[in-house]
């Protein structure tokens, strides 16, 4: 009775159970790492995307592609999200994420065809995965700086941009990284103090750094002056206008002294917040929202110089660079909530006026992107995202291991002799999972046009044969070669191949646990109580 009663509460849902599911899963996975696996590696290839307005994308960054497409299987969601968790912790090896992940599903079906039970899968990866990052951390070393700093942003940014993009990024990550190395704060502080700014014209070696803040803005009166060479200023989360009712209401005027009243005493609180910034001495005045035209002659006269309608995080960049305080009411500022900058400046760029303010402390900056269309400037901004959250981490954790393909080809190696010591099924696991972290240099492999299978046998022949530094020869992509990985200066952060590596094995864990899908074939909908009610009478 009670199996019947399942039976209907289910009957308008698609089931898979067991293998089917696991199968179905695995296919999502495969298709998902399919789309970014030859963007991998310095001689990857670029992806075009396309939306359905026609506008087009051409970008190398796998989190790019896998956040764009439209993706709808609820396993290859799971497979972003790990992306995703990858960029934001890491700001590199997403891509190798999603590959190592569709990789250990593959092999974990065939463990299962085998009659292998998912558990015994999960606990071999698991063991694998410890053991996997215990040897990460033995293999790795500190990286000189800078040089050898540079170096593992190169590899970074290898077969995204440019060499010589690439370059000029990268000086400029490691300068704003340096700047906000003093800064307390997570590793969240290089995306929230760092503004970036696309500026039309000009190559895209010609972006730049700018330690201050840089808005294309214009003040509200062109009658006063463009430039300054420095004063206080004050910052407004609010306007200078009149008051507006929330709600639609109507007011009877009896006579037109009564509007005028309203006018006259609207004009005198406008008067009494600008006289009490002016007492204060304030020579730049940053307000969030409008300024009504009186508000405006008033400042003017005053000599007050005043900027309107800035984004709350460009207010937090100003404050943070001239010490002021972001204030609600300007009636109410006081001294301490004035701050100091030293300079303001406006040009025009590409037809547009831009505003330059610099402050007398640091920990905020601009970086302006130039480039001779919206696609390249873009292309050229991820780049920088990429490059300076890596630069940005490494100053905080230096660890470095070799890359071409290299560590991935060491551990598994290593795993394979630590699974010789389990006598268990979980043997197996453990040599599906270092068969799984070869597919990193077997791609790297495929994307410069080389044999994987050649170069996997040619590498591991030439790790085993060096016993001492043998982790350290990888693959030179460029000139398809085996090489010491630190002599060419291919170098990954510790931080991203460990965290690629435990998100890759939880991802994998979580989509080994679902024993059972059930696909909704029609959208809930709320029952009619009332026909049963009347079916019951």
């Amino acid at each position: 009775m009670v199996q019947a009663e399942h039976d209907v509460a289910i009957q308008d849902t698609d089931r898979l159970e067991g293998r089917a599911a696991l199968v179905n899963n695995v296919k999502a996975a495969v298709a998902l790492a399919g789309a970014v696996r030859s963007t991998l590696g310095p001689r990857g290839l670029d992806k075009m995307l396309v939306d359905a307005d026609g506008g087009s994308l051409v970008t190398n960054d796998g989190v790019t592609v896998i956040e764009t497409a439209k993706v709808e299987h609820p396993t290859a969601r799971l497979l972003i999200s790990a992306s995703s968790s990858q960029d934001k912790s890491a700001r590199d090896g997403t891509t190798s994420t999603v590959v190592l992940t569709a990789e250990l599903l593959q092999n974990s079906l065939e463990l299962v065809r085998m009659g292998i039970h998912p558990s015994t899968i999960i606990s071999g990866y698991i063991q694998a995965e410890r053991e996997a990052i215990s040897e990460l951390e033995r293999i790795s070393r500190r990286a000189n700086y800078p040089d050898e700093v540079k170096s593992v942003i190169s590899t970074t940014l290898a077969g995204k941009v440019s060499t010589s993009l690439a370059s000029h990024i990268t000086d400029i990550a490691l300068e704003a990284a340096g700047i906000l190395s003093e800064e307390e704060g997570s590793d969240d502080l290089e995306r929230l103090r760092v503004k970036r700014l696309e500026v039309g014209g000009g190559s895209s070696t010609d972006s730049s750094l700018v330690n201050g803040l840089m808005i294309a803005k214009s003040r509200v009166d062109m009658g006063t002056p463009e430039a300054s060479g420095g004063g206080t200023i004050a910052i407004i989360d609010g306007g200078l206008e009149n008051a507006k009712l929330e709600m639609e209401a109507e007011i009877e005027v009896s006579s037109p002294g009564v509007l005028r009243g309203f006018h006259e005493r609207s004009l005198a609180k406008l008067k009494k917040s600008v006289d009490h910034l002016s007492s204060l001495d304030v020579d730049l005045l940053i307000v969030r929202d409008g300024i009504s035209e009186e508000a405006i002659s008033m400042l003017s006269d005053s000599g007050i110089t005043t900027y309107r309608r800035f984004e709350r995080g460009d207010l937090e960049i100003l404050s943070r660079i001239t010490g002021a305080r972001i204030i609600r009411d300007p009636s109410r500022a006081s001294g301490e909530d004035l701050g100091v900058f030293t300079s303001r400046k406006e040009e025009s760029i590409a037809g547009v006026t831009h505003t330059t303010i610099k402050g007398s402390e640091m920990g905020a900056l601009t970086v302006v992107f130039r480039g001779t269309s919206p696609q390249i400037r873009e292309e050229s901004m991820r780049s920088f995202d990429d490059a300076m959250g890596v630069s940005f981490r490494m100053l905080r954790d230096s660890r470095v291991v070799p890359g071409g393909g290299a560590i991935q080809t060491h551990l598994a190696r290593h795993i394979r002799s630590f699974a010789l010591g389990n006598p268990g099924r979980e043997q197996l696991a453990m040599e599906a999972y270092a068969a799984a972290l070869e597919v990193i240099p077997r791609t790297l492999a495929e994307n410069a046009g080389l044999d994987p299978i050649d170069v996997l046998l040619d590498l591991s022949a030439a790790q085993t044969s060096d016993r001492d530094d043998g982790a350290w020869i990888g693959l030179d992509a460029m000139t398809g070669k085996k090489a010491r990985m630190d002599q060419l200066g291919i170098l990954d952060p510790l931080f991203v191949t460990s965290h690629s590596i435990s998100g890759s094995t939880e991802a994998t864990i979580s989509v080994l646990r679902i024993n059972d899908v059930l696909w909704a074939k029609q959208d809930p909908t709320t029952p009619d109580w009332k026909d049963e009610e009347d079916q019951e009478d």
